[in-house]
């Protein structure tokens, strides 16, 4: 971002002085341009007086670029909010700060000069229709001050300095969570550390499911039944802690801190569609991992276009249901013994209204006989990673389902029932993704602390220190922007929004990190041997499931436009 001043790059300090006053002001402009941006694209989408679905897919790159740059708006309010409560607490140490200050500066720089969709797709202010007029908000000293000295190789240096000094600490700069959130983090950190890190390799390497013994431990520590009321068996604690369980088990890997998703996304559906017989039935069932649920949502022909569903559910004379049709990416999917299973009940729809849910039984399988129920079979699909449940097709042919197994007892419900699931699936998966990224960033800071080329350890070359520098940050923006999508859903806000820049973060950063930790470890990283190897290929799945990157960023901007 150029100005009249002399290039402060090598000659700003290490802290910028005056840091939190500096971030704070820098919020202005960066609001005032996404302001901008948003009322030129609503201009550019409406139809009229109306804004115009067919006018956001013909203008896409401008309207998911407008999700991210409302993403990072938002990120670096929560990044400033999680700065002063460090402070107010004594905790706002060198380390913090360093973290706070790279954050804006490469942030800033990045919505002035392109912001990464992914690695192929850079959006810049003018896509979204700004001129060099409109970024002149930009050239305000704070945001000129952050670009110039906030990024700089010196502050990601001494970033990685102060990290090395506190190795073994759970993670790098505080979480700003309060005592109860930490201990549960430092609870399942030592399980983690303990009982899945040493075994998470092996398993992903042989393919094989996760050991029945795991969760059954998980369930004696509460993971199934952490949301779920008391009045229902769970221990109706914060959506926060399931976030602080899912990214420490995910450390771990990531099939583990995915286990605790099933039974998430179960809950939710009863709590918020069933009957009070379905919640007295089936939640204490799921709180205690009595029951393993599996979602079976997705066609091998609609993708994301949940609408378009194609198997169907025929109500037969005893008020009982037949299905009949076939389901794609079943996690989890033998030895489960109950399915969230979306299908049409009414023949005469061909979208999302004719759709029901159903909690629909089945038998558990075994390895030899993996789906024995009457009237279902399925097959495995083999995948990169994320192996640790598996992912299944399945048929269903005549496939029974008792009446009072319909949620919430009223056809034709179905779509607007899973759609109060996905605040909490999205941060449950942004929260994966963060326990992802971590991961990567442990294996390559150990790596590249041993490793030794040309006399030294590899993090003491400054692209080295600077990759894993990187990581920390990234690692603790997603987090918090996705604590405060957490702590939107606890206070019974309406948090899509947050839960979907949360996710859309979330799971760019876990590939970045994924993929500079395996490019630290260069070609043993390649080697199948090493685990960075897995966690590249468990990062990779985050951009996908649970809304696609394009999907996600299409929903963030219709909200915003709307």
């Amino acid at each position: 971002m150029p100005h009249d001043g002399q290039d402060m790059t090598l000659t700003a300090p290490v802290l910028l002085p005056d840091l939190l006053h500096l971030t704070k002001a820098a919020l202005g402009p960066v609001e005032a341009i996404f302001d901008i941006a948003r009322e030129k694209l609503r201009a550019i989408v409406t139809e009229n007086d109306r804004i115009s679905g067919k006018l956001i897919e013909e203008n896409q790159t401008a309207s998911h670029g407008l999700a991210w740059l409302a993403t990072y708006v938002e990120s670096l309010r929560q990044m400033q909010g999680w700065a002063e409560r460090q402070q107010a607490d004594g905790k706002f140490n060198e380390l913090e700060q360093l973290l706070l200050q790279i954050t804006f500066g490469e942030y800033l720089w990045q919505i002035y000069g392109g912001i990464p969709m992914n690695q192929g797709e850079i959006l810049r202010l003018q896509d979204i229709g700004l001129g060099q007029d409109d970024m002149r908000s930009m050239m305000d000293i704070s945001v000129m001050t952050l670009t110039q000295g906030g990024n700089t190789q010196a502050a990601r240096t001494r970033l990685v300095e102060l990290m090395q000094e506190q190795a073994g600490a759970t993670m790098f700069g505080g979480s700003g969570l309060d005592e109860e959130l930490e201990m549960i983090r430092d609870q399942f950190r030592r399980y983690s550390v303990e009982k899945i890190e040493p075994y998470a390799h092996d398993w992903h390497l042989k393919d094989e499911l996760i050991p029945m013994e795991v969760i059954d431990e998980l369930a004696e520590m509460g993971v199934f039944g952490l949301t779920i009321p008391e009045e229902y068996g769970g221990f109706g604690l914060s959506k926060a802690s399931m976030c602080v369980v899912s990214e420490e088990l995910s450390r771990g890997y990531i099939g583990v801190g995915s286990l605790g998703t099933r039974s998430e996304i179960a809950a939710e559906l009863i709590i918020a569609g069933g009957t009070e017989e379905q919640k007295q039935k089936w939640l204490p069932q799921l709180a205690s991992a009595e029951t393993l649920p599996t979602a079976v949502f997705t066609e091998p022909n609609t993708g994301s276009d949940l609408g378009a569903l194609r198997t169907r559910a025929v109500k037969d004379e005893n008020g009982d249901y037949k299905v009949t049709g076939n389901k794609t990416w079943i996690t989890h999917a033998t030895r489960t013994q109950i399915m969230t299973l979306l299908a049409r009940t009414d023949p005469e729809t061909d979208n999302y209204k004719g759709l029901s849910m159903f909690l629909a039984e089945k038998t558990p399988g075994t390895e030899e006989n993996p789906f024995p129920t009457k009237g279902m079979t399925g097959g495995e699909i083999e995948v990169l990673g994320y192996r640790g449940m598996k992912e299944y097709e399945l048929a269903f042919d005549g496939f029974h389902v008792s009446g009072e197994n319909l949620l919430g007892g009223e056809e034709g419900k179905g779509f607007k029932q899973l759609m109060e699931t996905f605040e909490s699936a999205r941060i449950q998966t942004a929260a994966r993704a963060i326990g992802v990224a971590q991961s990567a960033l442990d294996i390559g800071m150990q790596y590249a602390e041993d490793r030794k080329q040309f006399g030294k350890s590899l993090i003491n070359f400054p692209r080295v220190s600077s990759k894993l520098a990187m990581m920390a940050v990234e690692i603790m923006v997603a987090r918090q922007l996705t604590y405060f999508s957490a702590r939107e859903k606890d206070e019974g806000r309406r948090c899509d929004l947050e839960a979907g820049m949360a996710k859309l973060l979330g799971a760019r950063v876990a590939w970045a990190a994924a993929d500079n930790a395996l490019q630290i470890h260069g070609g043993n990283g390649f080697a199948l041997e090493y685990k960075i190897s897995r966690i590249l290929c468990d990062a990779r799945i985050l951009n996908i499931f649970e809304g696609a990157a394009e999907i996600q960023a299409q929903v963030i901007a219709r909200r915003l436009l709307g």
